[in-house]
């Protein structure tokens, strides 16, 4: 219970730190600039995942399973990625000169990956700490990246500066989040870091079919930026870029859960019905949420966007955000799905049916953002249509991949989620209106009463989430490890 609680309250904070930084961030560099923001994230985003090469869940799990080589596993994983970051720095540069991109997003495009290596380093630490259940601390370093780049942007800001300046912020902020990271490493008795060939060459075979599924997943968010670049205005791509903002966070909750459950799939793995109990435990409250937040996107869309962004300038991104909520929904299970699927070794097999759904997903993105930004003049809607699409092509192919622990209820839990996002919808429609202030929590008390009737939510499963998650505090002695 208590890693759930730690991981909840510092993505809370965390959450509320990226949308003051993202509103900083949106109306000091207007919608064109912030586009290009979101451009050189993308890119930079896409050249990690060759940096960070599925390292994430495998150093993870091996530690989780065997704690003895914690200092090996890091130590190694540092000086692998550290040479990948160079590697990619070059590589994403000509790529980007190639593809025909000017000289100034090129340099930016270089400049913005060797300035996340830091930042990168000190978050890889949190793996360490989930491996071994100690939750608070992976919060923890998140928060202090997090508030760090806010004050020094703001700083940056403060002081003139704009996008070129930006992109060294989150280097200091990163090196500062990396010397905080490596002090709760020692204080909590890990072994120290070595670096080993065998274990550099374990890294990078063993975690070759971690960062396939990682490449497939980041892959897609690199050719939607390419596409909306490429296919509409540069404000157009800024509208895109505030609506993901928006809704990436929204994908908190079931991240958080994917991630504390995940050491716990993982030594369940070997043991069907333990795996069973597991999923099961996390999938019913979960279900709840992701309809509950999609049903909360369509409806306070305008509002998330103007009090964020300003409707003047991100007005349309609105419409974006409400043609995501069908996407949320399903990106929440496809989320759980994966982390179980990932726990039984079978990341390779779920790569290949992300590759299948990324080809769809970017051919109805060519169509779907030209026909949108033709008719409506805002080819984001496409974008977000076209994934859910992938999505849904994703849940699909991920069920049949661990049919063998599933059962009816779930799907019967599933129309009950409908049945009550579809009640509380209508029912929010026809309310007269008022404050977003009022509405926002009165949605949420339809939504509890449509799914207590409904019987979506039962008390057994609070209690039963309760005592999963408390288990985890309840470490074998060999795996504890005290401060």
């Amino acid at each position: 219970m208590l890693n759930a609680f730690h991981l909840g309250v510092g993505q809370v904070v965390t959450t509320g730190l990226s949308m003051l930084l993202s509103a900083a961030l949106a109306r000091t560099l207007g919608a064109a600039d912030f586009g290009l923001l979101y451009l050189l994230t993308s890119i930079t985003t896409f050249a990690y995942v060759f940096v960070d090469w599925g390292h994430g869940p495998y150093v993870t799990r091996q530690i989780a399973l065997h704690p003895h080589r914690s200092g090996e596993m890091m130590g190694s994983m540092f000086a692998v990625r550290t040479g990948t970051a160079v590697v990619m720095c070059v590589v994403a540069v000509a790529l980007t000169w190639v593809i025909g991109y000017d000289l100034r997003t090129c340099v930016l495009t270089g400049w913005l990956i060797l300035c996340w290596l830091p930042m990168s380093s000190g978050l890889a630490y949190g793996w360490a700490f989930r491996a071994r259940e100690r939750m608070e601390y992976d919060a923890l370093i998140q928060v202090v990246l997090k508030f760090l780049t806010l004050v020094i942007a703001l700083a940056c800001f403060a002081l003139g500066g704009r996008l070129v300046a930006l992109v060294p912020v989150y280097a200091v902020a990163g090196t500062i989040t990396l010397v905080v990271a490596m002090a709760l490493y020692k204080r909590l008795g890990f072994s120290p870091l070595q670096v080993s060939r065998r274990t550099a060459r374990e890294l990078l075979r063993d975690g070759a079919p971690l960062m396939s599924l990682s490449v497939a997943v980041a892959v897609q968010a690199y050719l939607d930026a390419n596409i909306l670049h490429a296919l509409v205005p540069q404000q157009v791509l800024g509208w895109y870029a505030a609506a993901w903002v928006i809704g990436g966070t929204l994908t908190a909750p079931a991240t958080i859960m994917g991630a504390a459950m995940f050491p716990r799939l993982a030594r369940a793995a070997a043991d069907p019905d333990d795996f069973r109990r597991a999923l099961h435990t996390l999938f019913r409250p979960l279900l709840p949420l992701a309809v509950l937040g999609a049903v909360g996107t369509y409806l306070f869309a305008d509002f998330a966007v103007g009090i964020l962004y300003s409707e003047e300038k991100f007005g349309p991104a609105a419409d974006i955000l409400k043609a995501f909520a069908p996407a949320l929904m399903l990106i929440y299970v496809d989320l759980l799905f994966a982390h179980a699927i990932i726990a039984a070794g079978k990341a390779g097999q779920l790569a290949k049916a992300k590759i299948v759904a990324v080809i769809v997903t970017t051919g109805l993105g060519l169509v779907f953002v030209s026909w949108f930004e033709a008719h409506f003049g805002n080819g984001g809607i496409g974008i977000v249509l076209a994934m859910a699409c992938g999505e849904l092509i994703m849940v699909g192919v991920a069920m049949k991949m661990i049919r063998h622990v599933l059962e009816r209820a779930m799907v019967v839990d599933v129309f009950r989620g409908l049945l009550s996002g579809a009640g509380t919808i209508l029912l929010m429609r026809y309310i007269p209106h008022i404050t977003p202030f009022l509405a926002i929590p009165l949605c949420v008390l339809t939504f509890v009463a449509f799914s207590g009737i409904l019987g979506l939510v039962r008390r057994s499963d609070v209690d039963t989430l309760v005592t999963v998650f408390g288990r985890y505090n309840r470490l074998e002695p060999n795996n504890r490890i005290e401060p």
